[in-house]
Order: C-alpha cells, then structure tokens, then sequence
C-alpha cells in the first residue's frame, strides 16, 4: 500500500481515537485508581516482592516518614559497600553479576569461574554479525539489539524447555554477548548510514565487560587503566534498581506468561529504549549543550541562575519545564549511585582536561535544586540522579550518543536475568492487573 494514502488515512483517524480513548483524570481519582501504578505522592504500588535490590529513599521516624538520604542495596550490600570491595586494580561488574544472579558475593574461586564463563561466552554464533546485525543497519542501537536478541533465539534448540537450568545458561550467554550486539550494531550503522570505516574486533576473554566495551569500539582498540575503571564503576551502578523500574517490571510480567527469555528481555529492551526511562541522559547532554551556548560566562553565578530559571519556566531549551538529571522518582534527598559516580567523574575530568565542563556541572548541581525548590511546589526534595553525569563520562569516553542507552541495556541485563529467575522459581500465576472499565454502553446496532 502506498505509505502516504496510509498517513493521510491515519491523519484523518487520531481525532477520532483520542475522542473515544481519552479518560478525564478526575475519573481516576473517582474510582481511587493510581495512574501509571503509582499514588498522588509517588509512590509506586506494591506489586510483588524480591529479594534481589532495595531502594530506600524515607525512614519511619516518631510514627512518621521522613526523607533521608537515598540508598540503593544489592542482594542485601550497601553500593557504597560494594563498590568499596572492589580492589585499584581490578574490576568487579563480573563479580555483583555474579552477585545478583545467584544471590551471594563469589568466592574467589567462584568469580575467577564466572569471570572465565563470561569470557568463553562472549561470542555470537558462526556468521551472525554479517547476516543479522550487519542488515537493515538504523540510528536506533536498542531496536538493532531486540532484533538480534530474537533472532538468537532461532540458534538455541533448547528455547522452548524454559526450565531454570536453560534460563541460566541463556542469561549467561546474554550477558556477555550484549556488548557485541550494542557495538557491533552502532559500527554497522556508522558504516552504512554514516560512512564510516567498518572494523570488527574480536572481543578479549580475559579482558573485562568494561574493557573489551571500550576495545570492540575503538579502531586502535586502547584505553586507560582509569577509562575502563570508570566504565565499569558505571555498569554496576545501573545494573539493577528495584523490581519496579519500567523494563525490569516488563521482564517480570512477560516471564509469568510463560514466555522464553529472549522474548523477555527483547520486551524490556522495548521498555528501555522509551526516553521516559532509558534516555535521560541524552537529554542531559542536549540540554549541557544549549547551556553552554547561552551561558557566555559560566563562571557567573547570577547568569547562569537566570538561565536555570528560564529553562524551568518554559522560556528556552526545549521549552518542557524540566531540568534534566535534576530529581528522581523514587530518590529524595539524594541519589546514591550519583553520590558514588561523582568522584569517579571528577578523576576522568581531571585526566582527560574537562575541569571547565565539570565544574559547570557541579555549579548546575548546586543551582539547579535551590531554583526547583523556589518555583515548584514538591513533595520531596530534588537532586541530581545518576544521568546527570553518566552522559559526561560517556562523551569524555568518547562513546557515541547513539550508544547511551545501548550500554544501560549492557548493565541492566543482569537485573533484568535476576529478576526472570526470581519469577521463574516463586511464581505461578500470571501478573494480570485489572483496569476498571468506564465505557459507557451503546443500544444494540440491530435496534438503529
């Protein structure tokens, strides 16, 4: 059919379902239904229980709840903790995969294992970058990932057992391929729609996930001892963040169908890509962007406090209201993985010669809550998240936007394969939540 017949027919269609889908949200409070799942303050639904993460952003203080300072858990590890245990010289994202999948921090027999596992793993069947990765190449990383996350399930003869063995052993092999679907796919799209030269490196088994990301991507194939380490820092701060996040609450209900894993994850993929939740730091970078462009002196306080405040009233960027990377939806007082990510950014600042960007940061980070504060009236305290500085490593790395939201995906992979596991072993419904019907109901077409 001809595309534009089918836009014009389309065209003319959206008024007529946006008059017939449309609910007055006055209704929701009507009939006592939390929009999006979450309550006027927030805060989300209880929909299951897990043993995997934690988030704590209140504690209950003389019978009240009061902001505190937010901490994210780890199969019952504090990440400061986590990220302490992890020597100068080594790298641990292996080791708290390790961790979430299985439920206990490896012994170092059991992480020198899992590490040598990982590295046997990472490859994709004979062929399989030039005949799946390599066709139809687009902008869009996540949408060339679901696909050849599907189309590995064509290789595994096993996809339909679904025991708990199998789903191991497939996110296992997940995991440690996600970095070669997220490189190899933006090298094919830099070749094809850019121009770019084509080089496909093979990946390193003794090298880790952090190291061999960075090697895959770049033509010479190096990297500093401090690139890596803050690459890897990265992974486990978004490798897992509670049952209720979009995507991870997508793999939970796609694995109660019954559902094989490749399906599940190429669904939260779908969740993930969407700039509500998998884009943030995107956002972050265009708006630094805008920032410096119209900020001519960022030492100037004042100046840059004006232009803050034009953001947040509709008056420039793009014109949303929002300060990007400023505030969370679960998180008050602070953030733990920003508190934990900050001082790994002011290294790899002071490497690569970026100390006037990070101090433009840092100046944002002080500014932007007090202004938030003054102008909005808000439930909770605001400050920054995680993406407000995850997009400045990531350019400081040299890695390209298209890539962003491909290597959250390269983290969360691991807490999405906990948490099928988690369903797998203790449920055996299927998540089916129920909505309240308000249609209004129509005499019999026969009686017209």
């Amino acid at each position: 059919m001809d595309e534009k017949k089918l836009s014009l027919y389309a065209q003319e269609k959206q008024e007529l379902c946006v008059t017939n889908d449309w609910i007055p949200k006055e209704m929701y409070e009507k009939y006592g239904v939390n929009c999006g799942l979450r309550d006027k303050n927030g805060k989300g639904v209880l929909t299951g229980l897990t043993r995997i993460s934690k988030i704590v952003s209140f504690k209950e203080k003389d019978g009240r709840k009061e902001p505190c300072d937010g901490e994210l858990w780890y199969r019952g590890y504090n990440i400061y903790s986590l990220i302490r245990s992890i020597g100068s010289g080594e790298f641990g994202f292996e080791k708290i995969a390790y961790l979430l999948l299985f439920g206990r921090y490896p012994s170092e027999e059991e992480a020198k294992d899992f590490i040598q596992i990982l590295g046997e793993a990472r490859e994709l069947p004979q062929n399989f970058t030039r005949d799946v990765i390599m066709k139809a190449p687009t902008k869009d990383i996540m949408n060339t990932m679901t696909r050849s996350i599907l189309t590995l399930a064509s290789y595994d003869k096993r996809v339909s057992e679904n025991t708990l063995e199998d789903n191991i052993r497939q996110a296992v092999q997940l995991i440690a391929e996600f970095p070669l679907l997220a490189v190899y796919g933006y090298h094919a799209y830099n070749h094809y729609e850019n121009n770019g030269s084509m080089y496909i490196h093979r990946p390193d088994p003794n090298l880790s996930t952090a190291e061999n990301f960075l090697k895959l991507l770049r033509p010479d194939e190096s990297y500093t001892e401090l690139e890596a380490k803050v690459l890897d820092v990265a992974l486990i701060l978004h490798m897992e963040h509670g049952g209720g996040n979009n995507s991870t609450f997508t793999t939970r209900v796609v694995t109660s169908s019954g559902s094989d894993i490749y399906s599940a994850i190429a669904a939260a993929m779908s969740s993930l890509k969407g700039p509500k939740h998998g884009g943030a730091n995107i956002k972050v970078m265009e708006m630094m962007q805008n920032i410096r462009e119209n900020v001519s002196d960022w030492d100037d306080t004042e100046e840059l406090r004006n232009y803050l405040e034009k953001i947040l009233d509709k008056e420039a960027f793009d014109h949303k209201g929002l300060i990007y990377g400023m505030g969370h939806a679960v998180y008050s007082i602070s953030d733990p993985r920003e508190r934990v990510f900050k001082s790994y950014v002011e290294k790899l600042a002071a490497e690569k010669g970026r100390e006037k960007d990070m101090h433009l940061y840092q100046s944002i980070e002080k500014l932007a809550p007090e202004i938030i504060a003054e102008k909005r009236h808000i439930y909770k305290g605001v400050s920054p998240n995680v993406d407000f500085y995850s997009g400045f490593v990531y350019d400081m790395l040299e890695i390209p936007q298209e890539l962003y939201t491909p290597l959250f995906a390269v983290a969360r992979i691991v807490g999405w394969s906990a948490h099928r596991i988690e369903e797998l072993i203790d449920m055996d419904k299927i998540i089916r939540p129920a909505y309240l019907s308000v249609m209004e109901e129509k005499e019999d077409l026969d009686q017209k």
